[in-house]
């Protein structure tokens, strides 16, 4: 399969039956994606394909063939972070960190979908990334933060 990941054209031979967390970390390297409960409930394998974010660990590598995923590390532009990665950085939103890339790519994606306009709202539309360490306080300050940003 072709596959953009991160601006970058990547082909890689896949069985049908693998996944795109299992490629993205096995294959191409980029384990900034998280493997947490493998079964699409705790939202740490987060990432975007085609602009939609998307739980990696339950889409087959295969169905992204010749679309654009971006992961964690295609956030930043170079030294500079994301906004959305500088404002959980400065919420100190990120404790041990595990489900922090998960979190940020679905932040982001929420922002851009335009359904961040209160504190309940973000909540709920977060509500399929878990956080053990229960960051959610600083996580929807930082998401407050960087949607001033983005806009």
């Amino acid at each position: 399969m072709r596959v953009k990941v991160n601006g970058e054209l990547k082909t890689v031979d896949v069985d049908p039956r693998v996944t795109l967390l299992d490629t993205l970390r096995e294959r191409l390297g980029f384990t900034g994606t998280k493997k947490g409960c493998d079964h699409g409930q705790c939202g740490a394998c987060t990432v975007h394909v085609d602009g939609r974010r998307v739980l990696s660990c339950l889409t087959l590598a295969a169905t992204t063939d010749e679309r654009e995923v971006t992961t964690i590390e295609g956030l930043a532009r170079g030294d500079r972070l994301h906004p959305m990665q500088q404002a959980f950085v400065e919420r100190d939103a990120t404790q041990c960190g595990f489900c922090t890339p998960g979190q940020i790519m679905s932040a982001v994606a929420m922002v851009e979908e335009g359904h961040a306009h209160s504190d309940d709202e973000i909540r709920e539309r977060m509500s399929g990334n878990i956080c053990r360490c229960s960051c959610y306080p600083s996580i929807v300050q930082a998401i407050k933060d960087a949607q001033k940003v983005m806009r």
